[in-house]
């Protein structure tokens, strides 16, 4: 299935608020990327912040897991969504 940049970033949105209340996750997200609450609040509307969340959360299968069970949809559909942001495209060597 491929997403739609709109159901993309519907995905992404979802994997925010997930994020954001996720009072053990969040402290790393933050951490690891040097943003703090106000980036936080500003990059959701960006395309490219929903994209790291995304990157983020699928460092980890366990996160990939937690974060869909609770969304409701497939485990491959942050996957989907990440292709359907900037950045997300196949990089084809040959």
């Amino acid at each position: 299935m491929v997403l739609s940049k709109d159901g993309a970033e519907q995905v992404a949105l979802q994997a925010i608020a997930w994020l954001a209340g996720n009072d053990d996750l969040l402290p790393v997200f933050m951490g690891s990327t040097g943003v703090d609450e106000d980036a936080f609040r500003n990059g959701v509307a960006d395309p490219e912040f929903q994209a790291s969340v995304l990157d983020f959360i699928m460092m980890d299968d366990a996160w990939v897991i937690a974060f869909c069970d609770v969304a409701a949809i497939p485990y491959d559909r942050l996957m989907q969504a990440r292709a359907a942001l900037p950045g997300g495209a196949q990089v084809h060597w040959t």
